[in-house]
């Protein structure tokens, strides 16, 4: 299963293993999601996170 590293609202950095609707894309509902992040333990909105190159 793949996981997609994402970034809350309020900064944290986690792993989920869903994203959900991620197959409509950006252009369609906007990049973030409300998700439970694990540090704040609230619904927050959360974006992906670019993967680092190099």
């Amino acid at each position: 299963m793949d996981r997609t590293v994402v970034r809350c609202a309020e900064g944290h950095v986690f792993s989920t293993a869903s994203f959900p609707m991620q197959h409509l894309g950006p252009g369609r509902i906007g990049p973030g999601r409300l998700l439970r992040c694990p540090r704040c333990a609230r619904l927050r909105q959360s974006v992906p996170v670019a993967p680092e190159k190099g």
